[in-house]
């Protein structure tokens, strides 16, 4: 009879162990499932709308921007001159030889820079779907030297973040 309550006790204790073990792996398995799903990123008025549209929709999370309030939120163009619209002062100025007409084509516009390196100081930015004047690429096709339309203001962007032009071309392109 001593020998069964002995059993008894030792059995009762390592089922406690393994209920504690089981309880404490199966907790640290829901939590650490939990921190592995990466949490939703916010979205802002003056995101792209293709951000926008890849935004998923979970409940309590603030109503959807209408396409109406997106074009509201991109950002404004500047108005030309009065004296002189960019078309003029294109056709006014004769582009050097090699450089051509382009537009911006990344969304979220260009940084502008003095040098043809990422850590070179930014002297301006390019917003996007605006018409410039690639006036040469660097040795290694990883920068274009650019002029904005219109202006004698130079710098440095990143290569394939424009597209090509026809002088004459107005249309608008396909944001990517």
């Amino acid at each position: 009879m001593v020998i069964s309550n002995v059993l008894k006790y030792l059995l009762g204790f390592f089922l406690a162990i393994v209920v504690l073990i089981g309880g404490g792996v199966a907790t640290a398995l829901y939590f650490i499932n939990r921190t592995a799903i990466p949490a939703t990123k916010p979205i802002f008025a003056n995101d792209s709308p293709e951000i926008k549209a890849q935004a998923p929709k979970t409940p309590g999370a603030s109503p959807a921007l209408t396409p109406s309030s997106v074009e509201q939120a991109e950002t404004p163009k500047p108005n030309p001159t009065p004296t002189q619209s960019p078309q003029t002062a294109e056709s006014e100025k004769p582009l050097p030889p090699g450089a051509y007409p382009a537009r911006v084509t990344w969304s979220q516009g260009l940084i502008l820079r003095a040098e043809a390196k990422q850590d070179a100081e930014r002297v301006g930015g390019i917003g996007f779907n605006e018409k410039i004047v690639v006036l040469e690429e660097s040795q290694d096709k990883v920068w274009q030297k650019i002029r904005l339309e219109g202006s004698d203001k130079e710098g440095w962007v990143k290569a394939g973040n424009t597209q090509k032009v026809d002088a004459q071309d107005n249309s608008q392109p396909t944001q990517q």
